[in-house]
């Protein structure tokens, strides 16, 4: 068995999760500047996480899941999964973003399990609190190794593919480390650089 890890926000979907709620609350600049710092690394995930996250405190539970209906996927990215597990590989995504969206968009996409975060939800609205798999820098790491051991996958047969300093920790973890449409500090670290927003390339790469 082989092993192809996604990250989702940027890299299966063409955007921020967050970044689209923001917009439904008038936050959207002041969320915006924080994920792409958090991305560049600049700030540490989990605490840039909880303070994007208190910034929604007050958004309606339906808008959350009307926006994760109509994000916009990353061009050539169900064509991309097709092409994975016709090569024999579980294809996964680790997402320091919502399951609200991972999990609506894994029919969609075809990938096969999603882990990500939880938004806090109490009397129809967002509480401005998360839990979840994915809330910590070394997260992806750490979730991809417990994934190989329960698979019996090496890291000779795992690809991990990313676009922000959270995807670190599953590249170290991975023989084929992708940087799509990336920040440069995981750029630093990748084998494999797509600058192009088609996730078709990555099927050049195997």
């Amino acid at each position: 068995m082989k092993l192809c890890v996604f990250d989702f926000d940027s890299t299966l979907m063409d955007g921020e999760t967050i970044d689209f709620f923001a917009s439904k609350m008038g936050v959207e600049k002041e969320v915006s500047q924080i994920t792409e710092l958090a991305m560049q690394g600049k700030l540490d995930f989990f605490e840039s996480l909880t303070t994007r996250v208190k910034l929604l405190k007050g958004l309606d539970a339906n808008v959350v899941e009307e926006v994760c209906k109509s994000l916009p996927y990353m061009n050539g990215a169900k064509e991309a999964i097709a092409g994975l597990k016709a090569k024999g590989y579980k294809v996964v995504v680790f997402s320091g973003g919502f399951r609200n969206a991972t999990g609506y968009a894994k029919d969609i996409l075809g990938y096969d399990i999603d882990f990500s975060n939880v938004l806090h939800v109490k009397d129809g609205k967002l509480t401005g609190l998360v839990g979840g798999d994915m809330m910590f820098d070394f997260s992806k790491g750490d979730m991809m190794q417990r994934l190989q051991k329960f698979l019996g996958v090496s890291k000779a047969d795992t690809i991990a593919v990313g676009d922000g300093a959270n995807d670190r920790s599953m590249f170290a973890h991975a023989n084929l480390k992708v940087a799509f449409c990336a920040k440069d500090i995981l750029k630093k670290e990748a084998n494999a650089i797509i600058d192009e927003k088609d996730m078709r390339k990555l099927l050049e790469l195997i």
